[in-house]
């Protein structure tokens, strides 16, 4: 097994199979958007034809959502499972984010939830697009003060509630809008058909994979995420590989690998922050390189899949420092790929 050729394929960063931003994420499941202006660029690079234009169209029109949802982080999802996974993976997401309040010694009271709730969506419902400095000057007029972290994690529940979701595109500054008119309701689904679609979307995307990758990225119980996999019956199977049991889907990609290929990959990836098993394309003596105990993630270079170097975004000039082996080579056509999808600055 070729695992490192296995998860590009899969994962769409070689021979992708989709031109529209909406149907990448769909297929992802979930997208990591931690980064907000590069997170176009993740997208992008997985699409036959890389275009933050056509990334920003499918956000504002509703088709790919933004919120945190998985491990109190953010990610993207498309709107056909954004209430299924909201309704899954809530719960969870809600408990973390609780605990991070307590452990913060912060305290929302139910009464200051829904009179705070209540400001959030009169002031998105009259505006339909806005920033966090529009929701501080709402509460003002109501006399309501308080620090940006509290605002957060009233914001962040009205999330997790399906109150509020990303609104437009801006260039750096996030925005929110009202869940029900951003995004058509879906008949609702139950918990297993729910954890059946998250489970399909990961390992087809993500594979091979382990069940502990799986444990990290969804941020379920362990117990979960082993009935996603039995509810996907005799379509996943399993390999042995370096001594560990990786998932493959049967109608896994395998075909379409050529070597030589250099990729500029986003701080946050999903090419590395779908799995524990990082190791595979990830040597551990560098791994500081790619990111650190915090969960902060840098931009990195993949040779062959095999991280290798570290590169600078938003230069005019494509920067880079490699770590790993002797690279003697011209980056400039994945460089112009991405300046041309990004636009940023616009090629002459």
């Amino acid at each position: 097994m070729n695992a490192i050729a296995i998860r590009l394929l899969n994962q769409q960063l070689i021979c992708p199979q989709f031109s529209h931003p909406a149907e990448l994420v769909n297929y992802m499941g979930a997208i990591q958007a931690q980064e907000y202006r590069l997170m176009r660029w993740a997208v992008a690079m997985r699409t036959r034809k890389p275009s933050a234009k056509a990334f920003k169209k499918a956000f504002d029109d509703g088709q790919i959502i933004r919120l945190h949802l998985m491990r109190g982080t953010w990610q993207l999802v498309s709107a056909e499972n954004y209430w299924p996974l909201l309704e899954l993976c809530s719960p969870k997401a809600m408990a973390v984010t609780k605990g991070w309040m307590h452990s913060n010694k912060i305290n929302i009271g139910d009464d200051e939830e829904a009179r705070i709730r209540q400001i959030l969506i009169q002031t998105a419902g009259n505006k339909g697009s806005v920033t966090k400095e529009d929701f501080i000057q709402a509460l003002t007029q109501e006399n309501i003060h308080m620090d940006d972290h509290r605002l957060s994690y009233h914001i962040r529940m009205a999330e997790l509630t399906g109150t509020l979701c990303s609104g437009d595109l801006l260039p750096m500054k996030a925005t929110y809008a009202l869940a029900a008119e951003k995004v058509k309701p879906r008949m609702k689904v139950d918990h297993d058909e729910a954890l059946l679609m998250l489970t399909l979307n990961y390992f087809q995307s993500r594979q091979p994979a382990t069940l502990e990758d799986f444990v990290w990225w969804s941020g379920m119980n362990v117990s979960d995420c082993k009935r996603g996999i039995a509810l996907m019956g005799h379509s996943i199977h399993t390999e042995k590989w370096k001594r560990r049991t990786f998932y493959l889907t049967d109608n896994c990609r395998t075909r379409g690998f050529r070597k030589g290929k250099y990729l500029l990959i986003p701080p946050y990836d999903e090419y590395l922050i779908s799995y524990k098993s990082r190791d595979i394309v990830l040597s551990p003596d560098f791994r500081h390189k790619a990111h650190n105990n915090s969960g902060i993630f840098q931009p990195v270079i993949t040779h062959d899949g095999i991280i290798c170097g570290n590169w600078t975004p938003f230069r005019e000039t494509c920067q880079t420092a490699f770590f790993l082996g002797e690279h003697d080579t011209d980056l400039q056509e994945e460089w112009t790929r991405y300046r041309k999808a990004m636009a940023t600055p616009p090629l002459p």
